[in-house]
């Protein structure tokens, strides 16, 4: 393929179906051989591949094919306070993030792997209570803006708003703001669920860029609201 990417391998749902019935160090460290070739290889291939579109659509967006704080999330899962010490994770995250941001709290586009699962992710999670209030003031102050921005026919049509909320309006906010829903929200991310089997497609660069593109008009008023470059 010209972008130099023709799809994730079917071997790399087999090994994530593998790791989840034999998630420990040894099974791991016999199985690295197919971990580099059916997991890294191929996503460093897919991340390199979405730096053009990325630089067209989202420039304030970064695609990092680095093995070290780029755009693949580590594999290793943080159990230092978890109950389950299984020590990696059984999906692929891999995320884009805003320029600005240091970590998965940042605005960014998100694809997300599993064997049974899988979807693109848009939008900022679990922002910090200062990004929190300075969407939520944005959309009590332009609630003509957000409902354009969350109601575009392209939008809508791939994406549903998601994430956790509160129960109850949020402190300094009219509880009968015509957007209190919204205003409830603590994440402000949208999700499109994918087939499994569209990952393995030579176009699938093409429905990620097409994805990225879709989400413009989420992605450009949450970084209006909270101050950066889109």
């Amino acid at each position: 393929m010209s972008d130099g990417f023709s799809g994730f391998p079917p071997e790399l749902l087999q090994f994530l179906s593998d790791l989840a019935r034999n998630n420990d160090r040894d099974w791991f460290d016999a199985n690295r051989d197919r971990y580099e070739e059916h997991l890294v290889g191929p996503a460093m291939a897919y991340i390199t591949a979405m730096q053009k579109p990325l630089a067209r659509l989202a420039p304030a967006l970064t695609a990092r094919p680095t093995r070290v704080g780029g755009s693949l999330m580590r594999i290793h899962r943080d159990v230092r306070f978890s109950k389950d010490k299984s020590p990696y994770k059984t999906n692929v995250g891999i995320q884009f993030r805003h320029l600005d941001g240091k970590d998965v709290h940042a605005p960014g586009f998100y694809l997300h792997i599993e064997p049974d699962q899988a979807f693109f992710g848009v939008g900022i999670w679990h922002p910090d209570g200062e990004t929190l209030r300075a969407i939520r003031t944005a959309i009590a102050e332009r609630p003509a803006d957000w409902k354009k921005a969350k109601t575009a026919k392209a939008f809508r049509s791939r994406y549903q708003l998601a994430g956790d909320s509160l129960k109850r309006a949020p402190k300094d906010f009219d509880p009968d703001h015509p957007q209190i829903e919204d205003l409830k929200r603590k994440d402000f991310i949208a999700i499109q669920e994918l087939d499994p089997a569209t990952l393995t497609a030579p176009g699938f660069v093409a429905e990620s860029t097409d994805a990225l593109k879709s989400a413009r008009p989420f992605m450009r008023f949450l970084c209006e609201a909270t101050g950066v470059a889109y």
